[in-house]
């Protein structure tokens, strides 16, 4: 990386990590400039970038996106804002993996071999593939919404990093989750999880909840898919087993939560979700991470390395508090009020998905 500029300003003004869970949602607009010339692997990558014109002193940034799907969307809308909020002139190159490892793998080559200046990478396989391609090079990789880093081989530990890699991790409260779905449905005894055998945050996930539901008399059944033709047959065995399904931040599931939602809707359960979009989608209810804040965050730690400071010595970050969020047609479907104790929840229904289409 080339040597870095004074950003005392910069930095006096970032947002403390501690801080950025009451993070708001700005303006997404952004220009486009096509900065790499990618393999075919890549040739549908979508390129973001400032329309300022490039000098010799500008950033290169890359970001790889491990796929489209509202989480990650609102992942990279907080990293960008950041970004262009700061001063600091620079150029983003936005690439999509399509939920493809291979894909992810290839693009982040392209960037390490282009010399970019930090690799931003959202989501466990796509901060897996930044990771490899710059183990021997001086480009820092910034990972957004990655459950477990250490789980995944990014860091060698929450608080002290090491080597040259650092972010923020989306791991669920799943306490507060199972208090949430408790206080819906108190009779629970099942919980159905669909989950990707393949990605190392599920698994990791999966464990965490089972943990937490062992002490409640609840029983934790899973249902493990290898990829997205798995889903349609391994939700409709599941939903037969189970009094609700709890969905993680699964990337194959979460791309194919339709398919859950019609299964779970036939053997008429609920779906709980990890985050807003999901419950806006048709999950009944979640205790919420706010992705756009994570993004933002993200960015600010990426500010920081930029000035100088060095990626491993950064702690991992996460969002201490989640938000309770439950859609009211769902309930109203499966005919659950809304206890006194949820009654701050926020509320949503499937319009605010047409609203914000």
């Amino acid at each position: 990386m080339k040597k870095m500029r004074s950003l005392s300003a910069i930095l006096a003004a970032a947002l403390a990590l501690t801080a950025f869970a009451g993070c708001g949602a700005t303006d997404n607009s952004s220009t486009t400039d096509n900065a790499s010339d990618n393999t075919s692997a890549a040739d549908n990558a979508e390129t973001v970038a400032s329309d300022e014109a490039v000098s010799e002193n500008s950033y290169k940034i890359g970001v790889i996106q491990y796929g489209s799907h509202p989480s990650l969307d609102n992942c990279f809308s907080g990293i960008e804002q950041a970004l262009t909020e700061s001063d600091l002139e620079l150029t983003i190159d936005r690439q999509d993996g399509n939920f493809d490892s291979a894909t992810c793998d290839t693009i982040a080559k392209n960037m390490a071999a282009k010399q970019y200046d930090m690799i931003f990478a959202i989501a466990t396989p796509a901060a897996v593939s930044a990771f490899a391609a710059t183990a021997n090079t001086d480009i820092p990789v910034i990972f957004c919404a990655v459950s477990d880093p250490v789980a995944a081989g990014l860091v060698e530990d929450m608080n002290a990093p090491g080597g040259n890699c650092t972010g923020t991790s989306d791991i669920l409260d799943f306490s507060a989750q199972l208090d949430l779905i408790q206080a819906l449905q108190p009779e629970v005894k099942k919980i159905g999880v669909l989950y990707t055998t393949s990605e190392a945050n599920s698994v990791s996930q999966l464990a965490s909840l089972r943990e937490a539901a062992d002490p409640r008399g609840i029983e934790i059944v899973d249902q493990g898919v290898q990829g997205a033709a798995d889903v349609p047959q391994a939700a409709a065995s599941l939903v037969t087993k189970v009094d609700c399904v709890n969905n993680f931040t699964d990337n194959n599931v979460v791309s194919n939560l339709t398919v859950l939602l019609e299964q779970a809707n036939s053997a008429n359960i609920p779906v709980y979700g990890s985050e807003i979009e999901q419950v806006i989608n048709g999950c009944m209810a979640s205790v919420s991470i706010d992705y756009v804040a994570l993004g933002r965050a993200t960015a600010d730690m990426g500010i920081r390395v930029l000035g100088g400071e060095s990626a491993g010595t950064i702690p991992v970050g996460k969002i201490s508090d989640g938000t309770a969020v439950v859609n009211t047609e769902v309930m109203d479907k499966f005919g659950i009020t809304l206890p006194d104790s949820y009654a701050d929840a926020e509320k949503v229904t499937s319009a605010d998905k047409e609203d914000a289409e």
